[in-house]
């Protein structure tokens, strides 16, 4: 055996606990306007799905992508209109409580996360710890 080859290593997944609460989520007036229009082109089926991601400023994002439902287990779903959202289990601790807003303004709009769980907020609006 090479040198090479003894130097290969890998990480196993570990297991964690996690912590899972009933999300709940509020939708302003223009927040829903937003997710409506979004989602007229999109397929039959398809949520918005909100989720958090590691990074940005102030070490966490915020993520919403409009895909087709999740089919594995783990997720929560909260309807408003006609629009199902989904909240995976694993971010229902940092999600819950939040309220979806939009805001139009001379530099471009989009959705705003008001979230009550979070420690600090980046100016940015896009990142939270």
């Amino acid at each position: 055996m090479s040198e090479e080859d003894c130097g290969a290593t890998f990480a196993l997944p570990l297991a964690e606990n996690m912590e899972v609460v009933p999300v709940t989520i509020d939708v302003t007036d223009d927040a829903m306007m937003a997710m409506e229009g979004a989602m007229a082109n999109a397929d039959e089926g398809d949520v918005l799905v909100v989720s958090v991601l590691g990074g940005g400023c102030s070490g966490f994002m915020y993520d919403l992508q409009i895909q087709g439902r999740p089919g594995e287990e783990g997720w929560q779903y909260i309807t408003c209109d006609d629009v199902t959202i989904a909240v995976h289990d694993k971010d229902s601790v940092q999600l819950t409580g939040i309220t979806l807003d939009f805001v139009n303004s001379l530099m471009g709009g989009g959705f705003k996360v008001i979230n009550p769980n979070a420690q600090k907020a980046c100016s940015c609006g896009k990142s939270f710890r």
